[in-house]
């Protein structure tokens, strides 16, 4: 599994300490020097099941000076793909990829439930 992440976020800290009590193992990448790619990108959403805007860090800095509250609702897909794949700090974060499965931000029963704990 990967285990895509901010180091100083604090939900990324609490996922990742959760993981270790748990026993399950991954790999740990960080967001912002290796930010997710358009390919990666696509392939995690289709995976995910989730619609595209919960793949945007809403509480983030970039995510407001952007103004992308705004602007999200008028932008093509592609074009937010785009932009997710510009900056890792526009990306919601933890997102654990595993086998079949993406899960984007820590949610503990979630991620209890897609790791059969």
């Amino acid at each position: 599994m990967i285990l895509v992440c901010y180091p100083r976020c604090t939900t990324c800290q609490k996922a990742k300490k959760w993981l270790q009590a748990n026993g399950i193992s991954f790999e740990e990448r960080h967001i912002k020097e290796n930010n997710p790619t358009l390919e990666e990108l696509k392939d995690w959403h289709a995976k995910s099941g989730l619609s595209l805007k919960k793949f945007f860090n809403t509480s983030g800095l970039l995510y407001k000076e952007l103004k992308l509250r705004e602007r999200l609702p008028n932008m093509t897909e592609d074009e937010q793909y785009r932009l997710l794949a510009s900056d890792g700090m526009i990306v919601k974060r933890p997102i654990l990829i595993g086998d079949g499965f993406v899960l984007v931000g820590f949610n503990e029963a979630e991620w209890r439930t897609a790791l059969g704990l």
